[in-house]
Formats: structure tokens, C-alpha cells, sequence
């Protein structure tokens, strides 16, 4: 089976793994606009809308990965600059870094400014446009960890388990990772910084500059171990703060007593 040869080969497990972590992280944005949404209906359906419209969102976003997968493949020149032959995959590599990129720098931009765009939608209370409105709009939320898929990894069923895994995830622990990420910044920002190292392996695989992914997903690795350890240590730092601020606060109360 050509479909599962993917199991025996160790760096597509490390593609899955790695794209399953970038899809969760990713996807937060997503699960808070379907927290906002299901806010509008019925308390006894919000829980129903939520697996169900991140069920919706998996599907249309299998769905726009297949489409793009399928011209990533067509390797055939469309058209020539001199002795430069373009493809359609050349076109959907180029065109999606460039977007990788500009979308993390403008979502950079706007974390450390600390602007919020408002969301002009209209909400109904109707449970079935709620599921429509969350799967439509899953199409823009997750058009660049789609793209980013692309990217990463080279078999569409490793893509395809990776949306799976990470939509399994976020209907199971939805809150906790929302409250995660949004009490470490750092790891959106690191995500972010992820899309646009791989926004310029996309830029340079179109330009027929291929740079092995290995070298992607050591800096990936690396950069999350190093996260890891410095959320570890700024932990570690504020208990030591706090148990020092409360013998402080305890001393003067103590010297009080014995006068």
C-alpha cells in the first residue's frame, strides 16, 4: 500500500509530529472565533457546535489541502522568463511563502503593537448557520498552516493525520491550550517565527533553490527546546520571587510582636 509506505519512513514520523504541533498551535486563533461564535447560542448547544464546527473546519480544511497538494504536483512549465521555467508548483510554492511570510510579520506587527482587529460579523443565535459560518471561515483562518503543510512535508496522508491529530486535540483540551497559549506569548511568537523561516523555504524551493527540510526541522526542534527550558526557568524564578516576598512581608510582622 503506496498510501501507508509513509509509517516505515522515521522523518515523515518526525513531519507528522512536528506539523501536528504547528496545526494545534496555529489553530488557536481558530478555536477563540469558535468560542465567540458558540457564545451566542443556547447553553445546553455550545458543546454540540464546538465538536461539531471543529469537525467542519477538519473536513474544509482537508479538503483546501487536497486542492493546493494537487497543484503543488503540476510540475509541467505553464510558462517561461528567459531560460527560467515556471510551474504550477513553482506558482503555489512561491505565492504561498510569500503569503507565510507576510501573514506572520503582519501578525508579529500586530502582538507587539497590541492591536485588535475588530471582527465585523454578524452573529445568529441559528444553530446550523453558526456550523456554516465556522466552516467557511476555517478556509481563511487555516489557509497558512495548510500552505505551511505543504511545505513541511511531502506525503499528503502524513498531512491529512497531522489535521486529524490536531483537530482531535483541540476538540478534546480547547480550553486548555487557548489559556496555554495565551498566558505564554512567546510560543505564538515562536510559531509565527516558524511560518516565516518556512515562508522562505517555500520562496526558495519555487526559485529551484531546494533546502533540505532536515535543516527546517532541527532549527524547529531546537528553537522549541530552548522555549521550553526558558519557560521552565522564568517558573522556577517567579516562585523564588514569591517565597521571598513572603518572608519579607512575614519579618516586619514578627519584629512588631516581639516590641
Amino acid at each position: 500500500m503506496e498510501v501507508f509506505a509513509w509509517i516505515f519512513d522515521p522523518s515523515a514520523w518526525m513531519a507528522l509530529l512536528t506539523l501536528s504541533i504547528m496545526e494545534i498551535v496555529l489553530g488557536i486563533d481558530n478555536i477563540i472565533f469558535i468560542a465567540v461564535l458558540v457564545s451566542k447560542l443556547p447553553e445546553h448547544l455550545r458543546q454540540k457546535a464546538r465538536i461539531l464546527g471543529l469537525a467542519l473546519a477538519m473536513i474544509t480544511r482537508i479538503a483546501l489541502l487536497s486542492l493546493i497538494f494537487v497543484l503543488s504536483k503540476l510540475t509541467a512549465p505553464l510558462f517561461s522568463i528567459g531560460e527560467f521555467a515556471i510551474s504550477g508548483r513553482d506558482l503555489v510554492l512561491f505565492l504561498g511563502g510569500l503569503f507565510l511570510i507576510y501573514k506572520a510579520t503582519i501578525e508579529i506587527h500586530q502582538m507587539a503593537q497590541g492591536d485588535e482587529q475588530a471582527q465585523n460579523i454578524t452573529y445568529t443565535n441559528a444553530f446550523g448557520l453558526v456550523l456554516i459560518q465556522i466552516a467557511l471561515l476555517d478556509i481563511v483562518f487555516s489557509l497558512d498552516s495548510v500552505i505551511t503543510a505543504v511545505g513541511m512535508a511531502e506525503n499528503i496522508a502524513v498531512m491529512v493525520f497531522a489535521i486529524i491529530i490536531a483537530v482531535g486535540v483541540m476538540m478534546l483540551a480547547s480550553k486548555s491550550i487557548s489559556e496555554f497559549v495565551e498566558q505564554n506569548p512567546t510560543i505564538k511568537i515562536l510559531a509565527l517565527a516558524f511560518l516565516i523561516l518556512i515562508g522562505v523555504v517555500l520562496v526558495a524551493d519555487g526559485l529551484h533553490f531546494h533546502i533540505p527540510k532536515g535543516y527546517l526541522y532541527f532549527a524547529i526542534a531546537f528553537s522549541l527546546g530552548v522555549e521550553c527550558i526558558n519557560l521552565w526557568l522564568s517558573k522556577k524564578h517567579n516562585k523564588k520571587s514569591l517565597r521571598t516576598n513572603d518572608t519579607t512581608s512575614i519579618n516586619p510582622t514578627m519584629r512588631d510582636s516581639h516590641k
